[in-house]
């Protein structure tokens, strides 16, 4: 199986907007990243912080927060050892179903792409289970057409060692911003050096100007113990 390396992969595009990786290390735990980006005044004036079930985004400087509707949300929570990350609001909708008694499929089919014409930003889910097994979608318009929602799920029913899964919003920048498009990305997960080494490898390779937050965990899927990371560009 070809395996991209994910700090390349970073390096090479400008502007993937927002990401998330979910694999397993070589010691098989289960490692996400999620990062957001971006071009706008509004959309840099963010930070991460923790909250009880995960983490939220928050205004730097609330004063210059125009526009919270699409950039204020919970990018990851947990429910009952389930490990929801999004780019979005949908993360509760994700939640809420969870603790109704259903599943991540029929949460996101009932949400679709952002409604910040002319980009139309795809919503990127994932959720981690405790086995470490794991799933990503993305629901994005038919090539730019907003009457129509396609909609993609992508099941990993084990982790492999050093294997991960990338998917992020657009595939690079452009105006209108190119959705990302095919199967995320199998890429090389490996945390030998650390976590706080394997986070700032990524923080580093995102690009300077548009970067603004990353979250990275490591998970054991077995004990449940967890190490986690936030690097913020505002500080």
């Amino acid at each position: 199986m070809n395996k991209c390396n994910i700090y390349e992969l970073l390096q090479k595009n400008p502007y993937p907007g927002r990401g998330i990786l979910i694999g397993c290390s070589e010691e098989q735990s289960i490692v996400m990243a999620y990062f957001i980006m971006g071009r706008s005044e509004n959309s840099r004036n963010r930070i991460f912080e923790k909250t009880e079930d995960g983490i939220r985004t928050k205004a730097f400087e609330p004063d210059k927060m125009t526009d919270p509707s699409l950039v204020i949300y919970s990018p990851v929570r947990v429910f009952n050892g389930l490990t929801i990350v999004t780019n979005g609001d949908q993360t509760d909708t994700i939640f809420e179903f969870l603790k109704q008694g259903q599943d991540f499929r029929n949460a996101l089919l009932s949400r679709k792409f952002e409604p910040d014409a002319p980009n139309y930003t795809p919503r990127i889910s994932g959720l981690i289970k405790p086995d470490g097994s794991y799933a990503l979608s993305i629901l994005k318009t038919s090539n730019g057409n907003p009457n129509c929602c396609n909609r993609y799920f992508y099941e990993y029913s084990s982790a492999m060692p050093e294997l991960g899964h990338f998917i992020s919003t657009y595939q690079t920048d452009g105006e209108p911003l190119p959705s990302f498009d095919g199967e995320p990305i199998s890429v090389d997960v490996t945390i030998s050096g650390g976590l706080e080494r394997f986070a700032y490898s990524m923080w580093d390779a995102l690009n300077a100007e548009n970067k603004v937050s990353l979250y990275v965990c490591n998970m054991n899927a077995k004990t449940g113990e967890k190490q986690d990371l936030i690097i913020n560009k505002n500080s």
